[in-house]
């Protein structure tokens, strides 16, 4: 049977800032993310599976992804964790869905960590192929399993 590569697309919003940069970025804005996660398996043969022909129920990877990334980054403001601790301190007093991250959210970054957290919980038959994180209309992040090899 054929490798067949399948996508599906998820949206959500986003705030942060980056730690230190040197342009407008430094300060809190916003983002309508948009995230295309690519799988690559053999369809299901066995004619007796509900699932059959599939390589993956949609359903099922939208479950993976909303819980792995959406639900956790949407509306959500993400800083780095090196931020000023009393600036923490006084976001997170005043807001609900604060993340402090182990490196800096940038879309390259978040891609890959996006990734991880997906592939993890994938049926071990079924390949993360690729992941495009896309952060405005005209810039996003590519992750590739063939480049992480």
């Amino acid at each position: 049977m054929s490798k067949i590569r399948i996508t599906k697309e998820f949206h959500f919003e986003m705030a942060h800032s980056l730690l230190g940069y040197d342009g407008a970025c430094r300060n809190i804005h916003g983002h309508s993310y948009e995230l295309k996660v690519t799988l690559l398996g053999t369809p299901i043969a066995d004619s007796k599976n509900p699932k059959q022909g599939m390589v993956m129920d949609f359903g099922d990877l939208k479950k993976i992804v909303k819980e792995q990334v959406v639900d956790i980054f949407d509306h959500a403001l993400v800083l780095n964790k090196a931020v000023p601790p009393e600036i923490a301190e006084n976001i997170q007093k005043n807001f609900e869905k604060v993340f402090l991250l182990d490196y800096q959210p940038t879309s390259e970054l978040m891609v890959s960590d996006f990734a991880a957290r997906i592939a993890a919980k994938l049926p071990e038959n079924i390949e993360l192929f690729s992941l495009l994180l896309r952060e405005t209309g005209t810039a996003y992040a590519e992750w590739f399993a063939a480049d992480n090899r």
